[in-house]
């Protein structure tokens, strides 16, 4: 059975370089564990290096979080669905927020239990996803600063995620003069300026970070050790967590182009060949995942040598040339994976997840 490994040595190290980073300039950061899809294994690996506080977008994967340390503080990060309430105010400390009725709920859900539930107000600075817009934010605030059981602990805003919009020192400080104007206006103090993610931590090297922005909220660099500005590595990181193993099912060399009548294949087209290969063949490898496990767009064999054929829902066919690297079937090909691949991976029922430490599988 295929299986995604996540090694702990790299893990660890990802966390304490951007741990060590963040401490030196006086940054709370948040990990942001959406990628890991609630997977148990992962997660008990991740809180086990003693981290302070998580996000996800998925109240399941906090109620999770919640089961595996409950002391952890947990943060909703999109907002919430009004149907979602209840849960959210169980197991999430914090949530990102847009919608004055929906702060409402969270306010009289919250009194329900006797608790006092944090929120954070995201502002729209041009990515056009989730978030309040400036001129309607001293309004917005008003509303909300009075009731019993909501506390606004910050601001925050969302760039790069939809739209590609960067963050900048100038968006930036917009956010920081939306803090001052609130606290000027209502007399109120608010602790966190969330405006870091992964692509924003350059500027903190560049020196041209704002220093109110105080909260950084981080998936893509710990896991991947790569911006999303560029997907380019980030010195100093790990960039290979996670690795992606498959078995040789059957391996059997066959003709480079198909023979009989054609008709639409699995994804409603036919596919087309190079006429130039008929009468030659290859070997040909049939591995035990397929289109519905990830797309193999977001795989990269390790070895270069191999390249992918095509494949159904549950197998893909690779092509490994004249074989001169001896491949039998049972044997393991290994890949890399991109951001998406992890996503749809972890999201598969059908492959094993496995943490990797010192060369030691631990199968979950």
């Amino acid at each position: 059975m295929a299986s995604i490994t996540l090694d702990s040595e790299k893990l660890t190290h990802n966390f304490e370089q951007l741990d060590s980073l963040f401490k030196k300039h006086n940054i709370r950061w948040s990990i942001v564990t959406k990628l890991l899809c609630g997977t148990p294994i992962f997660l008990k690996e991740l809180l086990n290096l003693g981290i302070e506080q998580v996000c996800d977008s998925r109240v399941t994967n906090l109620r999770r979080i919640k089961s595996i340390r409950p002391d952890v503080e947990t943060i909703y990060i999109k907002p919430p669905a009004k149907k979602s309430i209840r849960s959210i105010v169980l197991y999430s400390d914090i949530s990102l927020n847009t919608e004055i009725e929906t702060i409402f709920l969270l306010n009289e859900e919250a009194k329900r239990y006797g608790k006092i539930h944090k929120i954070i107000l995201m502002i729209e600075l041009g990515e056009l996803r989730e978030g309040i817009m400036g001129d309607d934010l001293i309004d917005f605030y008003k509303h909300v600063f009075e009731l019993k059981h909501i506390e606004v602990i910050g601001i925050g805003t969302n760039l790069t995620c939809m739209n590609g919009i960067l963050p900048n020192s100038d968006k930036l400080i917009q956010l920081s003069l939306y803090k001052q104007l609130i606290e000027a206006k209502f007399n109120r103090k608010i602790d966190f300026i969330s405006g870091g993610s992964s692509v924003t931590i350059p500027l903190i090297s560049l020196q041209i970070l704002p220093k109110a922005i105080n909260h950084f909220r981080i998936g893509e660099a710990l896991f991947m050790g790569t911006t999303p500005f560029d997907n380019l590595p980030f010195e100093n990181l790990k960039t290979d967590l996670f690795e992606l193993n498959t078995e040789i099912i059957e391996l059997i060399e066959k003709p480079y182009i198909p023979s009989g009548e054609f008709g639409l294949n699995l994804e409603g087209v036919t596919p087309e060949f190079d006429e130039n290969l008929n009468g030659k063949t290859s070997f040909r490898a049939i591995i035990d995942i397929g289109k519905l496990d990830v797309d193999e767009s977001n795989l990269s064999p390790i070895d270069t040598s191999i390249s992918f054929v095509g494949g159904s829902s549950d197998m893909y066919v690779i092509d490994l040339g004249l074989n001169k690297n001896g491949y039998i079937t049972g044997d393991i090909i290994r890949f890399r994976l991109n951001y998406m691949a992890i996503l749809r991976i972890l999201n598969s029922k059908y492959i094993e997840t496995e943490i990797l430490k010192k060369q030691q599988f631990i199968l979950n």
